[in-house]
């Protein structure tokens, strides 16, 4: 590796010294530290998440899955480094995380490291983050079972090459993604209470089976709600193949969103709600005019005197799935959705529940696109600030 290829993308002022290849063994050492004197118990054992690093088992999981002594288990101390022996969705060689909370153990199962004077220990979380730097770090070192287990003690793990900057720099390097990852922690935390927010008014601003008013109203409304078939608020059309059609400016969407564009629209100017004919029939969602829609999907368009919003949050309190009419691939028919029953407020309450639903659906797709973009910048601060 040339010196200049030693040197990252993008660098925070002052550091101009090429970073270092050295192997991760220079950096930290095998911790050999046991339960042996029972310090610690179940409730003490930790996991390892790729989302959430190093956790509480029973906090995280709802139980311990120990085993019936964990005499022999690890001490994992606060700041000590752990390798799980095991593939997890892009890792197929496991990952590496930073105890960042209170010390516990871990299965023998793991690799615990102590790091040395010359490594921030935070700095070997985030330098290991990437997918592809992790398992290209750790392929040439793991042999895989039978059982696609990891056949690799916890010192060949760390013969491999690492390329990095002196420890001041890594220090920095780390506080940044430490203050990017508690930004991004937040946005989740706000989509997330959101979405929950959601559901809960989803169930308490609808009657009840068998109620004919909300448990929460606006105020000036006091009517009780009509009950009424979805065949009397919208109709249900089937959508098409569209294969015969040519690359256009209209949006062709499935049962899981957006899928191409086409030439030609089956609406052209009324909006609707599409719904699964096929596998996923139970997640409705907005259609915007013009679309076309293909043959696994139901379009409903709302009768005149029906609010869209309304119409839509009525399908999402429906359990579709209870009407699923296949013993093999789910399966929903346009007889079923007609003869559902549902309740029905006079249009003027529908427009208010239909203004304060879409707006809530702004807000959440505000924090979600603010996530995502954090999500994205992170990843390729990953790839741009590391050798």
């Amino acid at each position: 590796m040339t010196e200049q290829a030693k040197v990252p993308a993008i660098r925070f002022a002052g550091f101009t010294d090429p970073w270092e290849q050295r192997k991760l063994g220079d950096y930290v050492v095998v911790s050999t530290a046991k339960n042996a004197d029972g310090r610690f118990n179940k409730e003490d054992v930790l996991s390892v998440s790729g989302e959430y690093g190093i956790v509480n088992q029973i906090a995280f999981q709802g139980r311990s899955f120990a085993g019936s002594s964990v005499l022999n288990y690890g001490i994992v101390n606060t700041g000590d480094i752990v390798y799980t022996k095991s593939p997890l969705n892009s890792n197929p060689y496991g990952i590496i995380k930073v105890n960042k909370g209170i010390p516990g153990i871990v299965s023998t199962l793991y690799a615990v490291y102590r790091p040395q004077d010359n490594v921030h220990t935070n700095f070997i979380q985030v330098y290991f983050e990437q997918h592809e730097r992790m398992n290209n770090y750790m392929h040439p070192l793991v042999n895989k079972g039978a059982k696609n287990d990891m056949k690799v003690t916890a010192e060949n793990a760390l013969k491999g090459v690492v390329t990095f900057p002196s420890r001041e720099e890594q220090v920095i390097i780390s506080e940044f993604f430490d203050r990017l990852d508690s930004l991004i922690t937040l946005h989740q935390r706000k989509y997330d209470k959101l979405v929950v927010f959601k559901k809960s008014m989803l169930e308490k601003m609808f009657p009840k089976d068998g109620e004919s008013v909300p448990e929460i109203r606006f105020a000036g409304f006091t009517d009780p709600w009509e009950q009424r078939k979805f065949s009397e608020i919208v109709d249900v059309c089937s959508g098409r193949d569209y294969k015969h059609l040519d690359e256009g400016p209209i949006p062709v969407y499935g049962t899981g969103g957006y899928m191409t564009s086409v030439s030609e629209a089956l609406s052209h100017n009324r909006d609707a709600i599409g719904i699964g004919r096929k596998g996923t029939i139970d997640k409705p969602y907005l259609l915007k005019a013009p679309f076309w829609t293909v043959d696994t999907l139901f379009y409903a368009i709302p009768k005149s005197d029906i609010n869209l919003e309304f119409a839509l949050c009525s399908f999402l309190n429906v359990d579709w799935k209870s009407k699923d009419e296949s013993t093999g691939l789910p399966s929903l028919s346009k007889e079923s959705i007609n003869e559902t029953v549902l309740s029905v407020p006079n249009v003027v309450e529908q427009n208010h529940l239909g203004n304060f639903f879409a707006d809530l659906d702004r807000l959440i797709t505000l924090h979600q696109r603010k996530l995502e973009l954090l999500q994205n910048i992170k990843k390729s601060l990953l790839d741009k600030m590391f050798v």
